[in-house]
């Protein structure tokens, strides 16, 4: 398997490193999980709204997207396998602000995004089963209801079960999002056409599409790959080659889910000129288009295909990201003396663990009744922002000095990958806080 470190080929480094496991398809599992819970309904919102907007135009842009994130998970499971170290371990050792950084973000982005998640889980349920509760409640008891069953599934299960739970709602996606790919009937010209960079000939094109390249798969959960590769039993630099597959796996899955919702958004919007609402609610437009022209049992095997889509979304972060606060949270208290991993055994279901999922569940369902109170929101979408640059510099510092071992620093491949990603998410982050109504805020 290549290096993707851009390294010459140096064996296994030294003497004292495990002789390399081969790789093969009977370990993939952390990949298929990162790409779940990355690709939420939001994301494929986007990649629709760009078919109908721009047809195949920005297809190429889709998928130099998921070369990207490729490039910063394996960066971040590099980091755990090479040092025996969480990524928090690492952040924490380039200075204090990087813990502000973090606490500040996982606590006001966890209260949003828990809100947020539960909406969108709720949305195909509600579609699906409109008499279940009266019109005038609104999605909310679907939402709570995801929220809790979310919270319960992650409180009683280890990563085992979770593993598998996800990989079948995985299964799901793939089948429904291909299979409405297939009926649109793609132009296969056309879309081969779309693999040439050409920017749309639109007001902000530049930005729409660097928007389109960052905003698929690309969120905290990047962060918690490596957590997860940990929880796998995958703890020395001998599942190197094994994590590279699982990997790419893993974003050429996100590639076929991008790429498929990309030709439904041609095909079906673009060509005759139908816009949907962005947000998650679009979805629930494109299911009756769909329900008009294919009949209900497509429509209602799209909404099955978007709740596994958010669903996933939901239980990914309630795991991936408590994982992450607990490991904050050790590290902190000075608990861990051996560097060993938080996202393995008892530590999973510590105290740590299990505040933060209660923080993801029951706080946010004070929003889905009350409202989202402006202020947090503008500090949510900022931080948001900001915490991909952040990632993509960090590990560029990590993965470039003595905290790495030599065998396991970055080579020019990577650097350059994950440069270009940094100076990306800069650029959106720098976007996102121009467009805030900073004004509105003070």
């Amino acid at each position: 398997m290549a290096d993707t470190t851009g390294n010459p080929a140096t064996g296994t480094g030294t003497a004292t490193e495990p002789e390399p496991r081969k790789s093969s398809w009977k370990y993939i599992g952390p990949g298929i999980v990162v790409a779940a819970t990355g690709v939420g309904a939001g994301d494929l919102v986007a990649t629709l709204i760009a078919g109908s907007n721009f047809g195949y135009t920005l297809l190429w842009a889709a998928i130099i997207g998921c070369v990207v994130k490729i490039s910063l998970a394996e960066a971040a499971g590099r980091w755990h396998l090479a040092t025996g170290r969480t990524l928090f371990d690492g952040w924490a050792s380039l200075g204090r602000w990087t813990t502000w950084f973090f606490v500040v973000y996982v606590v006001i982005w966890g209260f949003v995004y828990g809100a947020a998640a539960m909406s969108s889980s709720a949305l195909p349920l509600q579609a699906l089963f409109p008499d279940v509760f009266p019109a005038d409640w609104s999605i909310k008891p679907w939402a709570v209801l995801c929220g809790v069953v979310g919270l319960a599934f992650v409180w009683f299960n280890k990563y085992e079960v979770f593993e598998k739970v996800m990989t079948v709602l995985v299964g799901v996606m793939f089948v429904v999002t291909v299979y409405l790919a297939i009926r649109v009937t793609p132009h296969l010209g056309d879309a081969f056409a779309g693999l040439l960079p050409v920017l749309p000939d639109e007001k902000d094109s530049v930005l729409n599409t660097l928007g389109l390249i960052g905003g698929v798969g690309g969120t905290i959960t990047l962060a918690a790959y490596g957590y997860w590769v940990n929880a796998k039993g995958w703890t020395n630099t001998s599942w190197m080659k094994v994590m590279r597959l699982d990997n790419r796996v893993a974003y050429i899955t996100t590639g076929v889910f991008v790429v498929a919702m990309l030709f439904v958004g041609a095909e079906m919007l673009h060509a005759s000129h139908t816009s949907i609402a962005s947000g998650d609610k679009g979805l629930v437009d494109l299911s009756k288009i769909l329900e008009a022209q294919y009949g209900t049992a497509t429509a209602k095997l799209f909404l099955v295909g978007f709740f596994a889509t958010s669903f996933t979304s939901l239980i990914g972060v309630w795991h991936g990201v408590s994982i992450m606060f607990a490991d904050f949270v050790e590290r902190y208290r000075g608990a861990r003396t051996s560097g060993a991993e938080v996202a393995r055994g008892a530590r999973e279901k510590g105290w740590p663990f299990r505040v933060y999922l209660l923080w993801l569940t029951f706080p946010p369902i004070v929003l889905l009744f009350q409202g989202q109170p402006f202020r947090l929101v503008i500090l949510y979408g900022v931080l948001g922002a900001a915490f991909m640059p952040f990632l993509a510099l960090t590990l560029v510092w990590l993965l470039n000095s003595a905290r790495t071992p030599a065998t396991w620093r970055n080579g020019w491949l990577s650097n350059g990958m994950l440069t270009i990603a940094g100076l990306l998410f800069v650029v959106l982050c720098v976007q996102q806080i121009w467009d805030t109504a900073w004004s509105d805020f003070f």
